[in-house]
């Protein structure tokens, strides 16, 4: 069974550089090769979650420009509901410049542009909508103060929401996001959001109930190839990596997240969902790109079946 998932969140256009290495402060080097895509990541986990077959609607803000356009044009394509999802005029669309390294790892910087517009107004011009959802998926590129209006939204009608406090903000004021039930940081975005160590099990789970003594329900801890933690108030539980010969990892946590959204919305168990999620992400990263290297059904499922776990 497919949820209904409700993506509060950013979208970006990838600019993306394959380099031979990165360069040093002032060098210029010459890249073997170019290529642009979709991104952001609400759109990411949007388009990770429709991929997999999930019914998703995406509240999102697009430039008044030929990027923007374009963003709107793909999500429709993929099979995601854009009503909610508009213009701002005068503003340029959000992009991601992205330079990767032939070991598959990446650098990445975020330029907001309309992103940085959208509001609690905005959220309560899709009440509607939003209150059909199962789940609602939040990230951090967009406004703070509409993230935890949707954070409250979801509590006060008693829908599941999943944060992914990335990129981590260090302003972010955890006292408002009681009633989240997911809180999904990487190993480096959970230290600087707590303010503790983190380079040990033993630190990461503390870190971890450090956020759930402020209210918050459950903490997956993503850990790349180490796989990731899911921490609640009385057991921590591991999830498996699944091991690949990387290509290209961006946009693998979002991959990820979308997945683990898709599969707790359809009604897996949260454990269950994980290994999913983590199942997921690793394909994700046998291919090149963003959005592009996300699997349908029918990929995940033969890839599943030779990656069991």
């Amino acid at each position: 069974m497919a949820g209904r998932i409700g993506v509060i969140g950013s979208n970006m256009v990838d600019l993306v550089t394959y380099v031979t290495r990165m360069p040093e402060r002032g060098e210029t080097i010459e890249a073997p090769s170019f290529d642009m895509g979709y991104g952001g990541k609400g759109a990411n986990q949007a388009v990770a979650a429709a991929r997999l077959g999930s019914d998703v609607m995406m509240l999102t803000r697009v430039g008044d420009d030929i990027f923007g356009q374009g963003v709107l044009e793909n999500l429709r394509e993929q099979g995601i509901d854009v009503t909610h999802s508009a213009k701002v005029p005068g503003m340029a669309n959000g992009v991601a410049p992205i330079f990767v390294e032939p070991s598959g790892e990446n650098l990445i910087v975020i330029v907001k542009g309309a992103n940085a517009t959208l509001s609690p107004a905005d959220i309560d011009a899709a009440a509607d909508d939003l209150k059909r959802c199962d789940l609602i998926l939040l990230q951090l590129e967009i406004p703070l103060d509409a993230v935890y209006h949707a954070v409250a939204f979801a509590a006060e009608n008693g829908i599941t929401s999943i944060l992914n406090p990335a990129p981590a903000a260090p302003d972010l004021d955890v006292s408002r996001l009681k009633g989240l039930g997911w809180f999904c940081p990487n190993e480096t975005e959970l230290a600087l959001l707590t303010g503790l160590p983190t380079e040990t099990e033993d630190d990461i789970t503390a870190a971890a109930r450090a956020l759930i003594a402020r209210g918050i329900e459950n903490v997956v801890v993503t850990l790349g190839a180490r796989g990731a933690r899911l921490v609640t108030g009385d057991s921590v539980t591991r999830i498996a990596p699944v091991p690949v010969t990387p290509v290209d990892t961006t946009g693998a946590g979002d991959a990820f997240i979308g997945a683990f959204a898709h599969f707790h919305a359809g009604g897996a168990a949260p454990q269950d969902a994980l290994a999913q999620a983590a199942r997921y992400a690793a394909l994700s990263i046998t291919r090149r790109g963003t959005q592009k290297s996300y699997a349908t059904p029918d990929e995940f499922a033969a890839f599943a079946a030779s990656h069991p776990g």
